[in-house]
């Protein structure tokens, strides 16, 4: 592959051997990778090198990650970041989704779970995300990164939606399985992968949750909620979304 064509992604570790090991991973995996060792360094590269994703550490010299990623999001709200910090407390991983970032995992982490999650959210930057057209005399300003399908748009900025059923406020929840409903359009997604994404699947959630979802997600988007033509269901598998 040439240099060229491959994801660029920007790592900014000040732990050097962490760093190097994460580096290594990701060259392996066919990625163009550099090495920022500080937050000044890391918004430098960010700027120059333009990469396809960042990730990202908190603790960092200069000018720590929590900055760096709010800096970040001044100027470009699409650009996936995956945080990856010894602070793995879920009031952590709050204040970083508060700052923006896309995902988040605790050091130490298990190494194929990070490659998916790279995976992953390099797949859902190129997503197809419309741009809302100007507004006529009637329709209001939706700004923002927004997903038409249908009559239906979806503003992941603002978490609203506008259907037939009017403008509905989503929840955090319903954002996330929406995401992954589009990321793998036309495709059948059990619901224990709807669970892991909305939940991370714990011990409290079954897979009656995700169905009690799509039961709203069809009152939202559906003409007729029992005739889905958007969220269909798979026997023995799970849900589709299509269209």
């Amino acid at each position: 592959m040439e240099d060229a064509e491959k994801k660029r992604i920007l790592v900014v570790e000040d732990e050097e051997h962490i760093a190097e090991g994460i580096k290594l991973n990701l060259t392996m995996q066919g990625y163009g990778v550099r090495i920022a060792p500080d937050g000044i360094a890391g918004l430098d590269l960010w700027r120059k090198w333009n990469p396809d994703l960042i990730v990202l550490d908190i603790m960092l010299p200069m000018i720590d990650g929590l900055s760096v990623l709010r800096s970040i999001r001044n100027e470009d709200e699409k650009l996936p970041v995956l945080i990856l910090s010894a602070k793995g407390s879920a009031e952590d991983r709050v204040q970083g989704l508060r700052c923006g970032v896309d995902d988040y995992l605790a050091k130490p982490f298990d190494l194929d779970e990070f490659l998916l999650r790279v995976e992953r959210l390099l797949a859902r930057k190129s997503w197809y995300v419309e741009e809302t057209p100007p507004p006529g005399p009637e329709e209001p300003p939706f700004p923002g990164e927004t997903y038409r399908f249908g009559e239906n748009l979806v503003n992941f900025t603002t978490c609203q939606a506008e259907s037939m059923a009017g403008t509905i406020t989503l929840t955090e929840q319903e954002i996330k399985l929406l995401k992954v409903f589009i990321a793998n359009r036309g495709k059948p997604v059990a619901r224990e992968k709807l669970l892991e994404a909305g939940w991370g699947y714990s011990g409290t959630t079954t897979t009656r949750t995700v169905d009690n979802f799509m039961v709203r997600f069809r009152k939202y988007f559906e003409k007729n909620s029992k005739k889905p033509v958007y969220f269909k269901s798979r026997r023995s598998v799970g849900y589709i979304f299509d269209h």
